[in-house]
């Protein structure tokens, strides 16, 4: 086995035979044509070379939308393609694309060729994994589910998921796919110290389900990092016009738990990033955490985080203390 693959953890996702990396990477911010090309090239070579084996994107990712997958297709083709096997890929449909009726929601219509537009920018015949990125409440759930069953029995995904469903949407999502012959693989939620709403239900019902869990924004988009405690940083996500993260909604109060959460993460040998994933990556049902990055340094940190999954039962009491459920 390549040293890479050494120095990963692998969980199998719910009851199928696909293993992921307990950490994996997404694309959702700093890969578009907006930053830097070279940077973004060296994070995804930093991170298959540490054993993530797993990209996520999503059709919208850039900005602008759909540049992620455009330049996630240069670095693939050009630098990657002979370990095309050895990765999981994967994209999302769901939010806005493109203008008219036909390029949002979970319609089948925007379903199967958003897809086909994101093959095209990444130069794929096919992905691992495809997400309906968010339920729609205008079509029929027996819609958005028979498009991603279409698009496995056509070939252009080997796995389909769903991301941000609620306990009832994802029972009833696993219920429709699981009939028609195509299990409901993974949900992607959002879940981190800071959000732990799918505590309230939805990890359970993935359990009875099956289906595998991958968190995203475990880092709450980098304010559960050291980053922000002595304010915001030239260049960080929260500096960045462009970015998903407002340094207005970085507050005092937000910061001062961050300073008590670095000082519980310290304790353990842990930086607060290294903390927060292995928190995350506690629940037995957890299959992955998704980190973003913006330097290949992080993503070194971020796989760190492996060396020490265990909480004793004390320091769960104090992260609980400082962000309750």
């Amino acid at each position: 086995m390549s040293d890479r693959y050494e120095q990963m953890t692998y969980r199998r996702c719910g009851r199928s035979g696909l293993k992921l990396p307990a950490i994996s990477l997404g694309l959702w911010n700093n890969f578009g044509h907006k930053d830097d090309f070279g940077v973004a090239r060296s994070m995804i070579h930093t991170a298959f070379d540490h054993g993530i084996t797993h990209f996520d994107l999503a059709n919208n990712y850039g900005p602008p939308p759909g540049s992620a997958e455009e330049n996630f297709g240069k670095i693939l083709s050009g630098d990657l393609a002979a370990y095309r096997d050895e990765m999981v890929i994967s994209s999302k449909a769901g939010y806005t694309m493109w203008p008219g009726p036909y390029g949002d929601w979970g319609s089948r219509k925007y379903l199967l060729a958003s897809l086909d537009q994101s093959l095209k920018r990444m130069k794929l015949d096919y992905v691992d994994i495809f997400y309906s990125h968010r339920p729609d409440p205008e079509t029929p759930l027996e819609e958005t589910m028979s498009a991603l069953d279409s698009i496995v029995r056509q070939g252009k995904a080997l796995y389909v998921g769903i991301s941000s469903y609620n306990p009832e949407q994802t029972a009833a999502a696993a219920t429709i796919l699981r009939e028609l012959g195509t299990p409901c693989l993974i949900h992607q939620p959002s879940y981190s110290i800071f959000n732990r709403r799918i505590e309230k239900g939805l990890l359970q019902t993935l359990d009875e389900q099956g289906m595998g869990c991958i968190a995203f924004c475990p880092l709450d988009q980098g304010v559960l990092t050291d980053k922000y405690l002595q304010g915001v940083p030239e260049g960080s996500r929260a500096a960045k016009a462009h970015g998903t993260l407002n340094a207005r909604n970085i507050s005092e109060e937000k910061l001062a738990k961050v300073a008590q959460l670095n000082s519980i993460a310290h304790k353990r040998g842990q930086s607060l990033a290294q903390m927060a994933l292995a928190w995350v990556l506690r629940h037995g049902g957890m299959t992955s955490a998704l980190i973003g990055a913006s330097k290949p340094e992080q993503i070194i940190d971020s796989a760190a985080s492996l060396q020490n999954l265990e909480f004793s039962a004390a320091e769960l009491a104090a992260i609980d203390e400082v962000a309750p459920l």
